[in-house]
C-alpha cells in the first residue's frame, strides 16, 4: 500500500493516470517531447503544435530575463 499524506483522501493517482483521465474526460491533451511512446514524426508534431499554440520556448525564457 502507498504512503498518503495527510488532508488527502483516497488513493494518489500517477501522473499518467492524471493525463489519461484529462484525455478521456475532458479532451485535454499532456504531451512530453521526452516521451519514449512518440516517435520522431510525433514529437516534432507536438512541438510544432506547442510553439504554434504558446510560441517558442527559447524566446519565453529571453523574455523573462
Amino acid at each position: 500500500m502507498r504512503w498518503t499524506p495527510r488532508g488527502y483522501g483516497g488513493q494518489r493517482r500517477t501522473p499518467d493516470e492524471v493525463k489519461r483521465d484529462g484525455w478521456r474526460e475532458q479532451r485535454v491533451l499532456a504531451v512530453s517531447l521526452d516521451d519514449d511512446r512518440l516517435t520522431w514524426p510525433e514529437r516534432e508534431l507536438v512541438r510544432q503544435l506547442g510553439e504554434k499554440l504558446y510560441g517558442d520556448r527559447d524566446q519565453a525564457k529571453e523574455a523573462r530575463r
